[in-house]
């Protein structure tokens, strides 16, 4: 496999991450943490989704094969299918907790998660299909579309509203306006040249194991803070707010790293079997160290940055900060062996990864700690317990 391919996936991913924490940076900025904490929660409902559907562009990549003569793709099919069922599963469903999540702005934030999902369906299907294909290139320019369109509609919004509601519809409409941009250049490279290894009834059952496991990885990442925001109910906006904000942005870096990778490790690991255990063991040092290094980094600099970049707001801790830089490089361990797992074809070992970290994540939550100490209890525990589930996997079939 080429290095340039690795090249342009970690440039866009690059400059996606700086992209993406400006608008991180941006909202609560012009909003405040109080006001932050609903578009947070909302961004985490999103992407919750987002992170679980995730698993249908893995699940692509995995399956995906070239072919030279003008085959359909079954996958273009099924992922309209997955959107207009996310669609309407979104809305379906609101009623049982829109009044819980959305308690001041109800279907104003329903109905832009629901498109916002769907969309995402589509974006993933084409997404996975450019990354099993080895179209390195034209995988990476989706991916950065998506998170310059984003930054410049939420830019736009905030300039004329600090309404909620817009803010919402301007992160998710990038979802649609990157297909509709990118599709005339790669169509020459995707139609007609991509199939999958298994059919319908195979792909579906595969896709619900990949769908589990990323909801998983969502509840851990992109979903906490919905389901921090749900256990601390109660407590002061802002001081939620903080701790919100701080995880968000402080486990970023590796996170969005090596998740924006999985595509490309997945076709390493599936494509050169016989040389996945030393790339697996040389990656996950190299994890270690990076956790490390930025955790060091995070507790001698990270209260100056947050008290420069939120001046008169609460200011995290040290110590805390530092913790949550070491379950950033836990999360990205996690991924990577779950990329090693699903390359193997081991479904079921993989999702049991990804849900154990979910389930300890989650009752951890439930535990009668103060704020810090539960955020950080939850954010170590998940996915210490899930990595510990593939590994055990891993050296057990070997």
């Amino acid at each position: 496999m080429p290095k340039s391919g690795l090249t342009v996936i970690l440039v866009a991913t690059a400059i996606a991450g700086v992209v993406s924490y400006f608008v991180t940076w941006l909202v609560p900025r012009v909003i405040g943490f109080a006001e932050y904490t609903t578009f947070a929660v909302f961004w985490a409902a999103l992407y919750l989704l987002v992170g679980t559907l995730f698993g249908v562009q893995q699940e692509v990549t995995r399956g995906t094969r070239r072919v030279d003569t003008d085959a359909p793709n079954p996958a273009r099919t099924f992922g309209l299918l997955v959107a207009v069922v996310t669609f309407a599963a979104v809305l379906a469903t609101s009623p049982l907790w829109v009044g819980a999540v959305f308690a001041d702005y109800g279907w104003g934030l329903v109905l832009p998660l629901a498109a916002g999902a769907a969309s995402y369906a589509v974006v993933a299907v084409l997404g996975g299909t450019l990354f099993g294909l080895s179209e390195w290139r034209s995988a990476a320019g989706l991916l950065l579309l998506d998170a310059l369109l984003r930054v410049i509609a939420v830019a736009i919004a905030l300039a004329v509203t600090h309404d909620i509601v817009a803010i919402a519809w301007a992160v998710v409409v990038p979802f649609p306006l990157s297909i509709l941009l990118v599709w005339p250049f790669v169509r020459s490279r995707v139609a007609g040249k991509a199939t999958l290894d298994v059919g319908y009834r195979q792909l579906t059952w595969n896709v619900g194991r990949t769908v589990t496991a990323a909801a998983a990885t969502g509840a851990m990442v992109s979903g906490f803070p919905l389901l921090f925001g749900l256990a601390s109910d109660g407590e002061p906006a802002s001081l939620v707010g903080m701790i919100i904000l701080a995880a968000t942005l402080v486990r970023a870096p590796l996170i969005v790293v090596v998740q924006a990778l999985q595509g490309y490790l997945l076709v390493q690991f599936r494509d050169a079997p016989e040389r996945a255990s030393r790339r697996l063991l040389l990656i996950l040092a190299g994890l270690a160290g990076a956790g490390l290094v930025l955790a060091a980094l995070g507790w001698l600099l990270g209260p100056l940055v947050f008290g420069w970049l939120f001046p008169g707001e609460p200011v995290p801790g040290a110590g805390f900060i530092a913790v949550l830089v070491a379950s950033s490089a836990l999360v990205g361990s996690l991924s990577v062996t779950g990329a090693a797992v699903l390359a193997r074809n081991r479904h079921h070992l993989y999702t049991a990864g990804w849900v154990t970290g979910a389930l300890v994540t989650i009752v951890a939550l439930l535990l009668p700690l103060d704020l810090e100490p539960l955020a950080i209890t939850a954010l170590i525990a998940g996915p210490a317990a899930g990595l510990a589930v593939h590994l055990s996997g891993l050296a057990l079939r070997r």
